[in-house]
């Protein structure tokens, strides 16, 4: 059975940093592309970043680059994403989730973490 279990968000001040982890389980985690979405309310859902199985390409969206980092351990079956200077826009719940195809489309993923609730304020 597939899983993904995201950790790590909370409460922030703005310009502070967080890290997220994504455990998954279920299946061959070293050849999947793997992604940070997030949803803010009343808002769509967003694509952050993701990684291709190596973890030697990387896509972020325009918002977050330069102040996000995602990376992977294919031994520990987990993917982060090291968020810092965060601004209070960065609030929402943020996702991981699985697929074949790189890239920031939801569309193009499968299955999905419960998500980690990250509030950025003072």
């Amino acid at each position: 059975q597939v899983a993904l279990v995201e950790s790590g968000g909370g409460l922030v001040q703005p310009g502070g940093s967080l890290r997220l982890s994504c455990v998954a389980s279920g299946f061959s985690f070293g050849y999947y592309t793997m992604a940070w979405f997030r949803q803010a309310p009343g808002k769509e859902r967003e694509g952050v970043s993701c990684v291709k199985t190596g973890g030697g390409i990387t896509y972020y969206a325009d918002s977050v680059k330069g102040r996000f980092t995602i990376s992977r351990d294919n031994a520990k079956n987990t993917v982060y994403l090291q968020m810092n200077n965060l601004k209070p826009e960065d609030t929402a719940v943020y996702y991981c989730a699985v697929g074949l195809r790189t890239s920031l489309m939801s569309s193009d993923y499968n299955t999905w973490g419960q998500g980690t609730q990250v509030t950025v304020s003072s």
